[in-house]
């Protein structure tokens, strides 16, 4: 069974933080490049943050560079996206996916690829 699960999701207030989780079962993440993606309502997924397996290689999108900060502990199976300085225009379903494609970090944030996806965990931010 493959699983992959975002947790750290919730409300909070503009300027606030959160800090998100990928925690994956059933398989092991050291190859794999993860990414986070979100997606807002009426809008598509997008890129927000991708590491590669061994973490030597990160990306971030524009919007959210300063931010936020990825980070990997392969020993725990499990990718952290910390969020700082919350912004109203980061709300958004929040997905972490993995990809044992050879690719580079930029085009997995920038073309949304993943071979494994997790069900998504829900950030608001309040104006």
């Amino acid at each position: 069974q493959l699983q992959l699960v975002e947790s750290g999701g919730g409300l909070v207030q503009p300027g606030g933080s959160l800090r998100l989780s990928c925690a994956a079962s059933g398989f092991t993440l050291d190859y794999y490049a993860v990414g986070w993606f979100r997606q807002a309502p009426g809008k598509e997924r997008e890129g927000v943050s991708c590491i590669s397996g061994t973490g030597g290689a990160i990306h971030y999108a524009d919007s959210v560079k300063g931010r936020f900060t990825i980070s990997r502990d392969n020993a725990k199976n499990t990718v952290t996206l910390q969020m700082n300085s919350l912004k109203p225009e980061d709300t958004a379903i929040y997905y972490c996916a993995a990809a044992s494609f050879l690719t580079t970090v930029q085009k997995m944030c920038g073309s949304v690829l993943g071979d494994y996806w997790g069900q998504g965990t829900q950030v608001t931010v309040s104006s």
